[in-house]
């Protein structure tokens, strides 16, 4: 983590996460220090089925119980919180898991004006988000990129107010989109899955999209935006460039 003991960034965003992961699920399953976050409509996405530990648990029972919580999955995913990664990795990679680095970014720059983007509904980000889908995962099945795209509908209640925004092309033509997951009583917004269609990439319709969410997040009261980077891809340091600054870390840990 990058930021000071005194600084409740980190406690916020943490809360904020843990809130969103909860809410959006179809249910959860407690355990000590995390939970199980499951729904049984969307198994093919790791979004919606995944363990997070947020809290203190026990490293070495941790494989057992993702192994007993996620069983029913062709893969196991486990996310787990900065201070107790340490501790958790060297059971979970024993287990066979892999790593990844997701930070936490927080917006630290002025407040963008209105970038121009809209909100758009579900329907209108069906083509495009299945298309962006098959080009992340090559050789992604039609199940799975159904479950990845039509998710959308659990994360509707993943947040007090949860928008879908899009920039378009001159010709009316969905290029770059993002959610913007608002909650304005505790100050908080996040913004996930942002992606631009590929024949669209290279013209700024990202940064379209980015100011529009930041632009609203505070104008709802929110004093707190940030969004999630795989910290060994390149969109990680465009986010730095839009100023946005690592606060914090979640480990991931797989296994398929």
């Amino acid at each position: 983590m990058t930021s000071t003991p005194t600084d409740a960034g980190p406690r916020r965003i943490r809360t904020s996460l843990s809130a969103f992961h909860r809410r959006q699920a179809g249910r959860t399953v407690d355990f000590p220090g995390g939970f199980a976050a499951l729904d049984d409509q969307y198994t093919r996405s790791r979004g919606n089925n995944h363990v997070l530990v947020d809290g203190e648990t026990d490293p070495e029972a941790l494989p057992a119980r993702a192994e007993e919580l996620l069983g029913h999955l062709p893969y196991r995913l486990v996310y787990v919180v900065d201070e107790v990664a340490a501790a958790c990795r060297g059971p979970l990679e024993r287990a066979g898991y892999g790593h990844a680095a997701i930070d936490l970014m927080r917006h630290t720059g002025p407040v963008p004006a209105h970038g121009g983007a809209r909100p758009v509904d579900m329907e209108e980000l069906r083509a495009p988000a299945a298309e962006a889908w098959r080009r992340f995962v090559p050789g992604v099945s039609d199940e799975e990129v159904r479950h990845l795209v039509e998710r959308r509908a659990a994360r509707l209640r993943a947040a007090e107010e949860v928008r879908f925004l899009a920039a378009y092309t001159e010709d009316g033509e969905v290029a770059s989109w993002a959610d913007l997951y608002l909650d304005p009583s505790a100050g908080v917004a996040r913004i996930e899955d942002l992606v631009t269609a590929e024949k669209h990439l290279g013209r700024g319709h990202a940064g379209r999209v980015l100011d529009t969410a930041l632009h609203l997040a505070a104008e709802a009261g929110c004093d707190l935006s940030f969004l999630s980077a795989n910290r060994a891809n390149w969109p990680h340091r465009w986010y730095g460039r839009k100023g946005f600054a690592v606060i914090d870390t979640v480990h991931c840990f797989e296994k398929v």
